[in-house]
């Protein structure tokens, strides 16, 4: 009995090998040669064993296993995720310590210091829209981890030290916190904000704009429409590779509702007339939180300020990369806007940023604008007397 057992133990395990590499030779049917594919350096057979690899079943079966007993036992997803109460998900950015934070921290904000500096250089108000966590404003939905004590007072601090230096940022916790009674200002699943939270945000930031009277010009009317909503399934269950065999452990994906905004065409007014005047008189720089149409923060900003906004922003890299980009850009050099929305999250503050396809000398000396300044200051203050 023990020997026809362990024969028919051996046959179906090879069975298995046979079945599961015949199937994935089913995948090879995808593959697509270019031309720079050849065999003679390697290149063809290196992408026939990547998709191959990527196509293998039994790496699924294990990847999707090995991801469902950690999310199971252990309430774990891959790195980059962090797991919260009632099927809320987190970005681990906003939760783990940073290495040589504080340094990071100060040479962060030099640039923007430098940045506002160089702004205003040409004319040029900044409007620094530092975007709380999400884990801050939905921390009832924290589970047993919990955000490095680096985090616990970095809004506040990150405020405390802009305004200190001179930049002007408006408050946007607490409108983000009121407005939680009226729907979700971020998604459940997803690193960014809903479409309420971007409105939210650019409500108060045009309140701001227009207390300090920083915009002039004619007014602008544009409207915004509401689309279906549909179910969305956020950036963060990425990193819960559960599908497709474990595809119900998943967290019920969000509601998303798209929405658009246009500007309004008074009566006899052209098409081409709404934008005539070539000089956008508002930029807005920034993340995904901007970038991104399904927010419509761009939208939003626009209905808000009652003004058009060209927008600069860009997925994937973060807040400084794209803002040192635009300064060097021949858009601001020939036609720099009376007002500049920088849309910075909190969490990128303690980061570290790959400036390496700028001038070292050019960004050494934004750090030092400030630094420069004052000891000129400290100087003539010394000579007078």
């Amino acid at each position: 009995m023990n020997r026809t057992l362990r024969i028919t133990y051996s046959l179906s395990f090879m069975g298995l090998l046979v079945g599961l590499g015949a199937a994935s030779l089913g995948g090879l049917e995808s593959f697509t040669r270019t031309g720079q594919m050849t065999l003679l350096d390697g290149k063809l057979a290196k992408a026939a064993e990547t998709h191959y690899d990527e196509q293998f079943p039994i790496k699924r079966v294990g990847t999707n296993l090995w991801a469902a007993l950690d999310f199971k036992l252990f309430n774990e997803g891959r790195p980059g995720v962090v797991l919260g109460r009632d099927q809320w998900l987190f970005s681990d950015e906003e939760f783990k310590p940073t290495a040589s934070a504080e340094q990071l921290m100060q040479d962060n904000l030099a640039l923007v210091r430098g940045i506002r500096d160089a702004l205003q250089r040409h004319g040029s108000q900044l409007v620094l829209a530092i975007v709380p966590a999400k884990a801050r404003l939905y921390s009832e939905y924290i589970a047993k981890q919990t955000p490095a004590s680096l985090h616990d007072e970095l809004f506040n601090r990150f405020h405390a030290q802009v305004r200190q230096a001179g930049v002007f940022a408006p408050d946007l916790l607490a409108p983000l916190e009121q407005a939680k009674a009226r729907g979700q200002v971020f998604l459940r699943t997803d690193t960014h904000w809903t479409p309420l939270g971007a409105e939210v945000v650019a409500q108060a930031l045009a309140e701001a704009v227009n207390r300090q009277s920083l915009l002039s010009g004619a007014p602008r009317q544009y409207i915004t429409e509401a689309g279906a909503s549909a179910p969305y399934k956020g950036d963060l269950t990425n990193f819960l590779p559960l599908d497709p065999l474990f595809s119900n452990l998943l967290p019920t994906p969000d509601t998303l509702q798209q929405r658009k905004t246009h500007p309004v065409q008074a009566d006899g007014e052209s098409a081409d007339a709404l934008f005539a005047d070539s000089q956008i008189p508002v930029a807005l720089v920034g993340t995904s939180y901007s970038a991104n149409p399904h927010w419509n923060f761009l939208g939003a900003l626009q209905q808000a300020l009652r003004s058009d906004v060209a927008n600069y922003a860009e997925d994937g890299h973060g807040p400084l990369l794209p803002m040192l980009k635009y300064l060097q850009s021949d858009a601001f050099k020939n036609a720099p806007p009376q007002v500049v929305v920088w849309e910075f999250p909190e969490r990128y503050l303690p980061m570290r940023n790959d400036l390496g396809s700028f001038d070292p000398q050019w960004i050494a000396q934004l750090k030092n604008t400030r630094q420069s300044e004052e000891n000129l200051a400290l100087s003539s203050h010394r000579t007078d007397h």
